[in-house]
Formats: C-alpha cells, sequence, structure tokens
C-alpha cells in the first residue's frame, strides 16, 4: 500500500509543468530536517500531491515516487537526500490553500501547521478529498 505525501516547489523555480515536461526527475534542494526526514522515509510507488507556492498557493498536480532516497549527487553532504519522482497529471483544478484550511479534513495536514515544510505525510483519506476537490477522484 503507498504512502502519501506533499511537496511544495515553488513555480517560478521548478513548477509542475517543467516536471511533466521531464516526466522523470531529481526532487532535490530539501535542507529542512523535519522534510528529510520525510524525504528519507518515502518509498517507490508512493503517491505525491505537488504544491505550488508563491502567488499559487495549492496543489496543482500529481506525482509518484519512482526511486528510493539517495544522497544527493550534487552536494557533498551526506544527510542531504533526494528521491526521483514521476508526473502523473495535473489536477483539473488546482486545490488553494484557501479550501485546504477551511475543510476539517485537512486540520492536522502540516502546510496547515507548518507552513514552511517542503516535504510532508498525508494520510489516506486527505488524499482522496484533495482528488474529490481538484476533480481527479478516479
Amino acid at each position: 500500500m503507498p504512502n502519501y505525501w506533499l511537496v511544495k516547489t515553488e513555480p517560478s523555480t521548478y513548477s509542475y509543468e517543467d516536471l511533466a515536461r521531464a516526466t522523470t526527475a531529481v526532487w532535490d534542494g530539501v535542507k529542512n530536517p523535519v522534510a528529510l526526514r520525510n524525504l528519507r522515509a518515502m518509498h517507490p510507488g508512493d503517491q505525491v500531491l505537488v504544491y505550488h507556492t508563491g502567488d499559487e498557493k495549492a496543489v496543482v498536480g500529481w506525482a509518484t515516487v519512482v526511486s528510493a532516497p539517495y544522497a544527493d549527487p550534487k552536494k557533498k553532504d551526506p544527510k542531504l537526500v533526494v528521491i526521483d519522482l514521476k508526473a502523473h497529471r495535473r489536477l483539473p483544478q488546482a486545490v488553494t490553500l484557501a479550501q485546504i484550511k477551511a475543510d476539517k479534513t485537512f486540520a492536522d495536514l502540516p502546510i496547515v501547521r507548518q507552513g514552511r515544510l517542503s516535504v510532508s505525510p498525508v494520510t489516506a483519506p486527505q488524499w482522496k478529498r484533495v482528488m474529490h476537490l481538484g476533480g481527479a477522484d478516479d
């Protein structure tokens, strides 16, 4: 059974469209210890919500983890890890942070409580709710 995650990205730096164009990409740049711990807990097959920060502040698409975590090949720090993500599909409708904050399903979602955390777990009911709100509950 897959786990569910949310990753945040600044779309002007790397957007969901960039991931979709690349099909598969190394998800790097994570430095926060809690976010790194979450990244290390990811497994191939896990499902990932991709959230755009900045002006958008919305879940815009989803991806699948396709590699186990491994040392960041661009850094010399063994504590820094990366994973490979494969774009799955863009949500038909973005799910905004305002929608998430207004829905009690997400009361304990880390993005609501710890807005700066770049990699965080999502429960199965939260995943289903985002898919529903985004028009992708197939």
